[in-house]
């Protein structure tokens, strides 16, 4: 599209990186699975990924991928986002051909794994919910978790773990609402973002399965403040750099840690700001300058994520409305269960765009049924 900067983006759903990217003055090179209107509509060059979400990102693919994407254009480096939690080693690979903007393979290894974040909780004092790698007897206060896992449909009862093996671990229950917090890190210093609240959209095998979410979460300010000093002390204590999040479950004024997720991830549309770009201030995180806060704009953003209720051999031609993103190309499939695109809402507070987004949601569903694939 001209003569930007290019750079590569990575993850199982490239659009949001690639369109930050592209208001950062970048020409995005795109690997993920969809390959959404949305997405080529951004790209300077898209290659789709091989595989699907129930296998992940698949290492020949992915390099093939970049490979191509990278003939003849010099990319400055790489971003990767959501899918490589439980591949360091692949990550790792693609660091030694391209320059990583992002944790490397040992960061993340260490972030996401449930042994090293409780020490680490324990050490610094900030809750973390009990762990086993046994299955609890009585189960019934457990959830079962994938290390490595993300999005939230890896989470089960813990009497009916997917993967009874080494990668499967327990967690005890914890009540509250649950909080994200989007950060920036260099290393060593942190800027809170934003607070998120985020929900589940359950179905039967997956109760936790991601739903959506709102900015800015309801807090009170001295939880506000304390969750940001725990960010704070998170960062500095994993080395952490670019755009991160952390989630917690808050319940009045304590708080437990879930998760780091050491990467760009679902929160980035709701708090990109009006003006600038957050791809910008995670490419500048990574060279150690952590940008002074942009402004987002006034009120409330919620986004919200529409599964498919059935598999659709063909995507039907829709006129997509403005609200909406991740839009899938007319003709494509879409597996029952799998993200169908993702919805987006505004309002003066968090509960009506978070009401607003719902019903968004249940429209595109709706449209999609009064339509034959």
């Amino acid at each position: 599209m001209g003569n930007e900067t290019a750079v590569l983006i990575a993850a199982v759903s490239g659009r949001a990186l690639a369109a930050s990217a592209r208001r950062a003055g970048y020409a995005p090179l795109v690997a993920d699975f969809f390959g959404d209107q949305d997405t080529l509509a951004v790209a300077d060059a898209h290659a789709r990924l091989t595989g699907g979400l129930a296998q992940g990102i698949e290492e020949a693919s992915l390099v093939q991928a970049l490979e191509t994407l990278s003939a003849g254009r010099q990319p400055v480096g790489i971003v990767c986002g959501t899918g490589f939690e439980d591949r360091t080693r692949l990550l790792e690979r693609v660091s030694q051909r391209w320059r990583l903007f992002g944790n490397s393979a040992q960061t993340v290894a260490k972030a996401k794994d449930p042994d090293s974040l409780s020490s680490l909780c324990a050490g610094l004092g900030i809750g973390f919910p009990e762990l086993s790698w046994s299955q609890p007897s009585p189960a019934a206060d457990w959830l079962a978790k994938r290390k490595g896992g993300a999005g939230g449909t890896h989470v089960k009862p813990a009497q009916t773990p997917d993967r009874p093996d080494g990668e499967i671990y327990y967690q005890r229950k914890v009540p509250g609402t649950q909080i994200s917090a989007l950060f920036l890190a260099d290393g060593r210093r942190t800027s809170v973002l934003g607070f998120s609240a985020q929900w589940s959209l359950p179905k039967p095998r997956q109760p936790y399965r991601y739903g959506g979410a709102v900015r800015p979460a309801l807090l009170a300010p001295r939880t506000a403040a304390a969750l940001t000093a725990a960010v704070e002390t998170l960062g500095a204590a994993l080395s952490l750099v670019g755009l991160n999040s952390a989630d917690f479950l808050v319940d009045d004024d304590r708080f437990w840690l879930l998760e780091v997720n050491p990467r760009p991830g679902a929160t980035l549309d709701i708090f990109e700001p009006a003006e600038g770009s957050l791809f910008a201030r995670h490419m500048a995180a990574c060279d150690g300058e952590l940008v002074a806060p942009s402004q987002y704009s006034e009120g409330a953003k919620a986004a919200a994520i529409a599964y498919a209720e059935r598999t659709i051999e063909a995507m039907p031609p829709l006129d997509w409305p403005d609200w909406t993103a991740d839009r899938p190309i007319a003709g494509s499939a879409i597996k029952a269960g799998e993200p169908l695109c993702t919805v987006y809402a505004c309002g003066s507070a968090a509960p009506g765009a978070r009401a607003l987004a719902d019903e968004r949601r249940k429209m595109v569903l709706a449209w999609t049924r009064a339509r034959k694939s």
